[in-house]
């Protein structure tokens, strides 16, 4: 029997064992993987930055674990060799519109204790030439880093203090009892006397499989992206975002220059009719009808209807995308971009159509369920695990009697 047992072997799953290894050196812990990789999902298909926390509401975990947990990712990269840049950057007010939201942005990271700074117009071009912008907010502490890596050197980590990962492991039952827990997955079976549900996309499924009924459901959001050419790299020095809109729950197109030297632009965010749908064509029954019959989708979609659209448009014309992104780049031309990657995200929903903005971590009797980690959950995700760990009831007491 273990005296842990983590579902999802995404960042999040894994800096949970690794925090609870830490915290209780003799438990035995093991981690279930449906995929036959780790980080076959979020944490692999995300934009690979470090977040500062500037973006978020002061006070909230989303705010205190991306402060803490970027400075947490850099140590932890700096000491097990993983490549990383901490090469900042630059959120920019394209015209005079954007100047009010700017402001209040700054401000909110100077709530949130950033070290961040305004750029003038000149400081912004000597920075980022091609940038077409007015004034921007300066992040020195924004980063990019392959967080694959991050998750293999986390797995061996775990491994080496003898924690097991088991992949191929899809969950099709729980059952927990008043002193173990059960989780029968297609391949095997797993005693363990706590649980911990890291499953991301899946996290609500796993909740209600446990037997909670949680006021929030996973709506997938695919995130598609283009490529720069290699020959017109030059345009993308590092990082560079527009001012967010504020009614809209996602951060508008961008250009984020990857760890391997490619430059993503994007994302277009849009519906996924399908968990796991990373391409346009992706469709699964089960996940479509589970968003359709949810009224909170219908609710947002409502709220959202206008800004929905347009993500659609660009999401189908490469030139509504192109014309989005030269509000940014000028320069950019259609010819410029090549097809990119995709992601999706596990936004959850409550049933009245909001989003679930933070963190949200459940506890039941014998588990642990983490039912909201979207973005910055990767940058957050050594702190998150801590948190996690924290809370947990030390199980290896029970052992030893």
């Amino acid at each position: 029997m273990y005296d842990y047992i983590i579902i999802g072997g995404g960042i999040v799953g894994l800096s949970t064992g690794m925090a609870l290894q830490e915290r209780f050196p003799s438990a035995k812990i093991a981690i279930l993987e449906k995929e036959a990789k780790l980080a076959s999902h979020q944490t692999g298909n995300n934009s690979g930055v470090i977040h500062s926390g500037i973006y978020y509401k002061p006070g909230s975990l989303k705010a205190k674990l991306a402060k803490s947990g970027n400075e947490t990712m850099r140590r932890f990269c700096e000491s097990k060799e993983i490549q990383h840049d901490i090469c900042g950057k630059v959120i920019v007010a394209a015209d005079k519109q954007e100047l009010p939201h700017l402001e209040n942005l700054y401000k909110r990271g100077l709530d949130n204790g950033l070290d961040i700074r305004k750029f003038s117009q000149e400081e912004l071009r000597e920075r980022e030439p091609h940038v077409n912008g007015i004034e921007a907010i300066y992040v020195p502490q924004a980063g990019i880093v392959n967080y694959k890596e991050v998750c293999e050197k986390i797995g061996e980590s775990i491994q080496e203090k003898d924690g097991e990962i088991f992949l191929n492991q899809r969950v099709r039952s729980i059952s927990e009892l008043a002193d173990e827990v059960i989780i029968e997955t297609d391949q095997s079976s797993f005693r363990g006397k706590y649980l911990i549900n890291c499953a991301g996309l899946h996290s609500d499924r796993i909740a209600k499989m446990a037997g909670y009924i949680i006021d929030m459901q996973i709506v997938p959001f695919r995130g598609e992206y283009f490529q720069i050419k290699p020959e017109r790299l030059g345009l993308v020095k590092n990082l560079i975002y527009p001012v967010p809109n504020p009614d809209f729950p996602f951060l508008g197109v961008h250009f984020t220059r990857m760890i391997d030297g490619k430059v993503d632009v994007g994302p277009n965010a849009v519906l996924s009719f399908k968990r796991e749908g990373y391409k346009k064509t992706d469709f699964h029954l089960t996940d479509t009808a589970e968003i359709l019959k949810f009224q909170g989708f219908w609710k947002l979609a409502g709220k959202y209807m206008k800004e929905g659209m347009d993500e659609m448009i660009r999401s189908f014309s490469k030139k509504k995308f192109v014309e989005n992104a030269q509000r940014l780049l000028p320069e950019l031309r259609e010819d410029d971009l090549i097809p990119g990657p995709a992601g999706v995200r596990a936004q959850a929903l409550t049933k009245d159509g909001s989003l679930v903005d933070d963190f949200q971590i459940i506890n039941g009797k014998n588990s642990t369920h983490v039912c909201n980690a979207p973005s910055p959950a990767a940058t957050a995700s050594l702190e998150i695990g801590k948190i996690i760990a924290k809370g947990i009831p030390d199980k290896t007491v029970l052992m030893k009697a």
